[in-house]
């Protein structure tokens, strides 16, 4: 069973850094491609950043933070991290961390991120 746990959400002042991390489970977690979404309220879940099988792989972000966010994975954790600096009250969100496998997406249950002074 697949299984992701993500960590290291909470409140953070607008200029503040937060870490997240997801913990995968049930999933040879170095064979799958990992990607970090978001959803604030009202709006759809949009794609933040994504990495490609390896520590080291190929690595995509949404526009919005290109330059302030960064994806990577410890395959020997089963872990993909977030690291978003220079946080903004427009990064207020659920951060969920995703993979798709054969025809389904497989979800964690999500962190909050809330930026707010």
């Amino acid at each position: 069973q697949v299984q992701f746990v993500e960590s290291g959400g909470g409140l953070v002042q607008p200029g503040g850094s937060l870490r997240l991390s997801c913990a995968a489970s049930g999933i040879v977690f170095r064979l799958h491609a990992m990607g970090w979404y978001r959803q604030a309220p009202g709006k759809q879940r949009e794609l933040v950043a994504g990495i490609t099988i390896t520590s080291g792989g190929r690595t995509n972000y949404a526009d919005s933070v290109k330059g302030r966010f960064t994806i990577s994975r410890d395959n020997a954790k089963n872990t993909v991290y977030l690291q978003m600096n220079s946080l903004k009250p427009e990064d207020t969100a659920v951060y969920y961390c995703n993979t798709y496998i054969a025809t389904s997406d497989y979800w964690g249950q999500g962190t909050q991120v809330t930026v707010s002074s």
